[in-house]
């Protein structure tokens, strides 16, 4: 059993320090995860990787309880939490209070590979994958927004490698189309 795992058994038990060890034991990973994410953000984004793991953390840790029963169950649950961070500062930044309507451009800048419009309609697709596939719609949580390998994310999930890329296989054809990819069917 990981020391991770262990942690997170102790917690459950309700013993008072074994909140305190949490941290320390996952922060450079989730960090490592934050940094891959924020690498394929746009340029000019605000929010910094290791702004990105206090704020997943911190909503984490500040539920009542802690339902982990595992690392990669923590681990998946991380992955939510920075998606949903993400999303939500994608939103935000379209809202007119935030300039929204209004575009910065620099001279020297090529356009932003991935704009804020694009992450809500990943989200919106994601959204609609989940409700017919959770499973795979977890498996692109975890690589897409928490940067997770794929042996990393089978692990996750609790299935194999083999199983783990055809699940990856089906939903990045699946988004492709709903994001529409060239001859996509809006199905």
């Amino acid at each position: 059993m990981s020391g991770v795992t262990s942690v997170l058994q102790a917690i459950a038990r309700g013993e008072p320090h074994a909140a305190e060890q949490l941290l320390p034991l996952v922060y450079d990973e989730l960090r490592e995860l934050a940094a891959r994410r924020m690498a394929r953000e746009a340029p000019g984004q605000t929010l910094q990787a290791t702004a990105l793991v206090h704020e997943a953390y911190l909503r984490l840790a500040g539920g009542a309880e802690c339902p982990w029963n595992s690392r990669g169950h923590f681990f998946a649950a991380a992955a939510e939490a920075m998606r949903r961070i993400l999303v939500e500062a994608a939103r935000r930044k379209g809202r007119v209070r935030h300039g929204g309507e209004h575009r910065r451009v620099d001279l020297d800048d090529i356009p932003a590979e991935q704009p804020a419009e694009d992450l809500l309609a990943i989200d919106e697709a994601l959204t609609r994958l989940a409700r017919l596939d959770p499973v795979r719609a977890e498996l692109v949580k975890l690589r897409f927004f928490a940067g997770l390998t794929m042996p990393e994310a089978a692990a996750a999930l609790g299935v194999s490698l083999a199983t783990a890329e055809r699940y990856w296989t089906f939903a990045r054809t699946w988004l492709y189309t709903q994001l529409g990819g060239e001859n996509s069917d809006p199905a």
